[in-house]
């Protein structure tokens, strides 16, 4: 069972740093569960019960502010999620490479190559299975639309573009692509369909780079599982200790169930995404 570290469902619109943003600009509640007043018992009991706080969900306007608050709430959201990927597979790994070694008299030996190379093989394994279950292909695609809606700007030589038309940028605009902005002395141009981002703020660009394409993550992580799986049955092979091929076929079996389902997604999502692009292609040429 998925026991979660840290609370994924925090709103952070409760905080006073964004308290003057109201609930509507957001694309969804990042959580309802309120720690005030409780005991230490019932969040226990929180953190047992399996995790159904659902998604955020996107909302699909046309307000350039709107836009930005939420690709900003998207953001806290995802990199929430990362940390608690990153602090269960630590925590993981360490109970089950290191903590073992405690137990150990100094009259016995234990294999200190082996207690670090399982350390790695667990905290990899678990933070792909993590990320896949905390960052799903709905997730992925949400962001997706988000960056699609953010847009980003790339920065040219103003020597380059001196004879071409300009504009100041203005925040409550949505700029078309290939557009020319100036912004705090510098020029940008319109990469995206639809431009609202900040073109100063890289918050905004790594957002665009990263979920501009609804694969990348998950390309990411099938490739990541591939070669752990690869160097795992290597290891299997070339193993020579009992407790060393347990240990690896144990790891092995939860890693091909992982790897099945991430490249179900991943195949299923790129059908989806090149059957829109065949669509929309249609649509331009009629």
């Amino acid at each position: 069972m998925y026991i979660p570290f840290l609370h994924l469902g925090y709103d952070f619109r409760r905080s006073s740093l964004f308290a003057h943003v109201p609930s509507a600009r957001v694309g969804g509640d990042l959580g309802s569960v309120d720690k005030a007043g409780r005991d230490y018992l019932t969040v226990l009991q929180h953190m047992w019960r399996p995790s159904t706080d659902p998604l955020p969900t996107h909302a699909c306007c046309l307000s350039p502010d709107l836009i930005r608050s939420e690709v900003h709430y998207l953001k806290l959201d995802f990199n929430w999620r990362v940390r608690e990927v990153l602090l269960s597979s630590m925590l993981s790994a360490y109970y089950v490479a290191f903590v073992p070694v405690w137990f150990v008299k100094n009259t016995q030996y234990y294999d200190k190559r082996w207690s670090c190379e399982l350390f790695l093989q667990i905290s990899l394994s678990t933070s792909v299975i993590l990320t896949q279950h905390l960052l799903p292909a709905r997730y992925c695609d949400l962001l997706h639309k988000a960056a699609a809606h953010l847009g980003c700007w790339q920065k040219v030589d103003p020597a380059l573009c001196s004879n071409m038309l300009q504009h100041s940028w203005m925040e409550e605009c949505m700029w078309p692509q290939g557009v020319l902005v100036k912004h705090n002395k510098n020029v940008y141009k319109a990469v995206g369909h639809y431009n609202v981002a900040i073109p100063s703020d890289m918050s905004h660009f790594r957002f665009h780079f990263f979920f501009s394409n609804p694969l990348r993550v998950l390309n990411i992580l099938t490739t990541l599982e591939g070669f752990l799986i690869f160097y795992q049955l290597y290891s299997l092979l070339s193993s020579e200790k009992w407790h060393h091929t347990i240990s690896l076929a144990l790891i092995l079996f939860s890693n091909y169930y992982a790897f099945f389902k991430l490249l179900r997604d991943r195949i299923v999502l790129g059908k989806a995404y090149s059957y829109t692009g065949v669509s929309d292609s249609e649509q331009k040429l009629n």
